[in-house]
């Protein structure tokens, strides 16, 4: 293994961790550590944007059978989000094939902003 080789694969490493930490810290956030990490890797941003699910999904899912089987998650709480969640993801694949990748990044920084001064006026 070259040592660039090496190098890359150690940020690769680390940055799934950041995001694994992330994502079970703070729930789907990690998704925001995901995205730059992939396009950092060298996929478009586009493929960045879907292959964060591909990421962030499998983590969600551990996360959550951790959280519901240490008692601290009633799953009825999140119930009813998840029709208008599934309804929504389902827009949001149609609208990635149809907005550009230019569109897709300063809409993504834009809802970065907004979470971040939610979070600090909180």
């Amino acid at each position: 293994m070259t040592k660039e080789k090496g190098h890359k694969n150690l940020i690769m490493c680390v940055g799934g961790l950041a995001v694994g930490v992330v994502n079970g810290l703070l729930g789907a956030g990690g998704g925001m550590l995901a995205v730059p990490l992939l396009k950092k890797s060298g996929l478009t941003t586009k493929e960045s944007h879907s292959n964060a699910v591909g990421v962030i999904l499998p983590l969600s899912i551990f996360s959550a059978i951790l959280y519901l089987s240490s008692g601290r998650v009633d799953i009825m709480d999140s119930v009813p989000y998840i029709p208008g969640g599934l309804i929504g993801a389902l827009i949001g694949t149609k609208l990635l094939k149809k907005i550009s990748a230019n569109l897709l990044k300063k809409l993504f920084a834009a809802f970065m902003i907004w979470a971040g001064i939610r979070l600090l006026m909180k």
